[in-house]
């Protein structure tokens, strides 16, 4: 039986002997709750100025409050590139009129 990725997430961030990991912000001691790939997500860290600790997984380990602002960022930067509709298009066509 498949667990659900919330639960398989939470064994992934235990460490041995259940010992819960930190957050990889420097400076900040809470209990990660989000394991992100360093190479996808490293670039927004960077864009919400978060000063991060090496890993040699290539994980970031986030607490809520510094996921959110990573997340904040990630959505803001997809929304600039986000691929135009048809109906955008649309718009910039003269009424009535088709082009062959």
């Amino acid at each position: 039986m498949k667990l659900p990725k919330e639960l398989r997430e939470k064994i992934n961030l235990k460490g041995a002997g259940s010992k819960k990991k930190q957050c990889s912000v420097r400076g900040c001691f809470e209990i990660a709750v989000r394991s992100l790939s360093e190479n996808k997500f490293g670039r927004y860290a960077e864009r919400a100025k978060l000063k991060l600790d090496e890993n040699r997984l290539h994980k970031i380990l986030l607490c809520k409050g510094h996921y959110n602002s990573v997340n904040k960022e990630r959505k803001a930067s997809e929304k600039l590139t986000q691929k135009k509709g048809f109906l955008d298009d649309a718009r910039s066509m003269k009424k009535g009129k088709y082009f062959d």
